[in-house]
């Protein structure tokens, strides 16, 4: 981004860079250090219009402008070093601008002192261009100046938010008032001010890129964190999350964010705020889950970020539980005690155990309460907000996948699925199908969840059965087969109960259903399932080789699955009687003829599947002509 008015410069730090130290910038240096320059310079230029003997009005001219400048800049430290907190990425950018500006300065009027006969003709003649050029420049940086210093109250904190438009920023309004937001945000003395700041800023994130760009590389992520954390309402937590959320549109800049420790805090109010809170920051989590997902994962992995959010999901369902073991009651509790118990820590309190934990449990007590008496519709947006955020966790995670599964989640995901329907109903499917594909990649996964002795294994497989024949979308029922497909080696040979609901699906009208179909059952009778010839045997009696031919021929989506599918069954049950009498062996003949080139990935399994069935003719013909009828 340009800068503004003089074009000196460019915006060179991130927001990771801008909070190094409080007052310190990405150099090292803090603020004091940063305006002894441009006044040490200001001294200069005020000796050298002393001594100027050319061009003194000009010089003096210059002299009351840098006199003036001098005076904001004392003002300026002052100001800006009253408060440990204090915003100063705009101090930095006017400040060096203006040394810029007094370096000018000082060379223009040295060249004023007295001098040789040609250098007082070269003076003469380009002096009246360089002081017309140069008055204009104090006057902006005297400009910029006031307008900082209209930021900043006396006592160093924010003076409310000022709209005007510092000379700096005239060719680029946005970065000015990105300047006094984010100043507003971090020192307004005013709620309603920092409030307004932050939902202002959440606004022109939302209005395009750019705009994000520059509050992120002007420092904004930092108050807006800690607002999040420490903001004086909710209402002013809710705005600084709905910010970092519309700043979280890429990889850059969630990296940003992430890079500011932004994940124990997102964690640590999400485990203890109230429900519309909560709901936000859950939201953000998916945000950031979504748009960076293997380091946002291991991050909230890292804090242990699906607990809690298993915890608020799981708020007034009823659990069943198979065997004795801690409630989901008992595990808020004990969340919400060791959150009282850390926080009394850090901060020093003192006070017998006994007493803590009477504290404790008044704490959870009144929190449980205010829970119990919010409307249902905070309640159902809590668990659509914490459903996205455990679906966007868990993809292609294992170790979030598998926290879910330790925390009663998927028991959890399993009630709602039947209950619910609608938008959290569609979380919950999404959630269960990638710890599923999490599952089908990690054998022990896989072991440890899903075995379907396992009731809340049991449950979860009769819901995904259900969706799979009875979903309200093609979206849902894809979701519930693909599901069902990636945990087919998980299902031992008597349970072919899951085998039927997916072949009936290979005759569904929707295409994509019934390709998905086609591929969870190819899971099925891959040679590397165990059970691979029970199933492919429990798939052809289950009348799956008619509506597979049908599949072969209704289009290209279609083909590779339908293929796949007819080669394995060739390969374990060639010898069966609906094979022959649809004529798979013509078909696969056919396709190795046209279909490999399109689809190379089924070069050397066709022939293998021809070659089975072309054996089992010949071991026919041969049976046949022995044993005549």
């Amino acid at each position: 981004m340009m800068n503004g008015r003089r074009g000196g410069g460019t915006i060179v730090a991130s927001a990771a860079a801008a909070g190094v130290a409080v007052g310190t910038g990405a150099g090292g240096k803090n603020i004091e250090e940063e305006l002894s320059l441009p006044i040490l310079l200001a001294e200069r230029v005020r000796k050298a219009v002393a001594e100027a003997e050319s061009f003194k009005l000009e010089c003096g001219e210059v002299g009351k402008q840098v006199d003036q400048l001098a005076t904001m800049l004392r003002s300026a430290i002052r100001r800006a070093t009253a408060s440990p907190s204090v915003y100063d990425r705009p101090v930095r950018r006017i400040v060096a601008e203006a040394a810029k500006t007094l370096e000018r300065a000082l060379a223009l009027v040295r060249r004023c002192k007295r001098a040789g006969v040609l250098r007082r003709v070269v003076t003469i003649t380009t002096g009246s261009t360089d002081f017309r050029k140069i008055i204009p420049l104090l006057d902006a940086s005297l400009g910029d100046l006031h307008w900082l210093l209209s930021v900043y109250s006396d006592d160093g904190a924010g003076g409310g938010i000022v709209l005007s438009l510092p000379p700096i920023a005239s060719t680029d309004p946005i970065l000015s008032w990105v300047w006094s937001y984010i100043a507003t945000v971090q020192m307004g003395s005013s709620a309603s001010d920092r409030i307004e700041a932050a939902n202002t800023l959440a606004n022109l994130a939302l209005d395009n890129d750019r705009n994000k760009k520059i509050i992120l590389e002007e420092g904004g992520v930092l108050p807006l964190l800690s607002l999040l954390r420490d903001g004086p309402s909710v209402d002013a937590q809710i705005a600084a999350a709905a910010a970092l959320s519309n700043l979280a549109s890429d990889p850059e800049h969630v990296a940003l964010i992430i890079k500011e420790l932004a994940v124990p805090i997102i964690v640590h109010v999400l485990s203890d705020s109230p429900m519309r809170l909560q709901t936000r920051v859950a939201f953000l989590i998916s945000r950031l889950a979504s748009h960076l997902p293997f380091i946002s994962q291991e991050e909230f992995a890292r804090e242990n970020a699906v607990r809690p959010l298993v915890s608020l999901l799981s708020f007034e369902v009823p659990l069943d539980e198979p065997r004795p073991s801690a409630s989901i009651h008992s595990l808020v509790q004990g969340m919400a005690n060791l959150q009282y118990l850390n926080s009394t820590s850090a901060s020093g309190s003192s006070g017998s155990g006994s007493s803590r934990g009477k504290s404790s449990r008044d704490y959870y007590n009144h929190n449980r309460k205010e829970r119990e008496n919010e409307s249902a519709d905070v309640k159902q947006a809590l668990k659509i907000a914490c459903a996205e955020a455990l679906w966007k966790l868990s993809r292609g995670s294992v170790s979030n996948s598998r926290k879910i599964t330790e925390t009663k989640g998927l028991l959890c995901l399993s009630k709602l699925i039947e209950r619910e329907r609608g938008e959290l109903q569609h979380n919950c499917i999404m959630t269960v199908m990638e710890i599923a594909v999490a599952a089908e990649s990690d054998s022990d996964l896989r072991r440890s969840a899903f075995k379907t002795k396992y009731p809340a294994a049991k449950s979860v497989v009769d819901q995904l059965l259900k969706v799979a024949q009875q979903g309200s979308s093609p979206a849902l029922e894809i979701a519930a087969i693909k599901a069902i497909g990636s945990l087919a080696r998980a299902f031992s040979a008597s349970e072919t109960r899951v085998l039927q609901p997916l072949v009936l699906q290979l005759g569904h009208w929707n295409p994509d259903i019934a390709a998905e179909a086609a591929i969870a059952l190819g899971k099925f009778s891959c040679p590397e399932n165990y059970n691979s010839v029970h199933n492919s045997k429990a798939i052809i009696e289950f009348a799956g080789v008619p509506p597979l031919m049908r599949l072969l021929r209704s289009g290209e989506k279609t083909q590779l699955p339908g293929l796949i599918l007819l080669c394995y069954l060739a390969l374990h049950a060639a010898e069966s009687s609906a094979m022959e009498r649809a004529k798979a062996l013509g078909t696969l003949e056919s396709a190795a003829r046209t279909a490999v080139a399109q689809h190379p990935s089924i070069k050397d399994l066709l022939p293998k599947a021809i070659y089975h069935l072309e054996l089992y003719r010949v071991g026919a013909h041969i049976h046949r002509d022995q044993y005549p009828m």
